[in-house]
């Protein structure tokens, strides 16, 4: 009967997996940054700003791709060292 050998890092993922994560926080910070401004400093004049390409489509299209590549970070096997 063979014994398994069980490796205990003290970490529930491998460092590859982590700098994943932190690539995917990246982009979700660039994803809040971009759907970010857009307002207006008088309450009573509207800004169209607010209903530009980048907030309305590109910034939440990013921000879905960064939480889906965090998903991807997390569920990835770690690499057998």
């Amino acid at each position: 009967m063979a014994k398994k050998e069980i490796k205990e890092t003290g970490f529930a993922l491998g460092k590859e997996n982590y700098k994943l994560m932190a690539i995917g926080f990246a982009i979700i910070v660039i994803g809040f940054i971009l759907m970010a401004g857009g307002g207006s400093d008088d309450p009573n004049v509207f800004n169209e700003d607010i209903f530009s390409f980048r907030r309305i489509t590109l910034a939440p299209i990013v921000l879905l791709f960064g939480f889906g590549f965090e998903i991807y970070a997390i569920m990835k096997k770690p690499k057998d060292d």
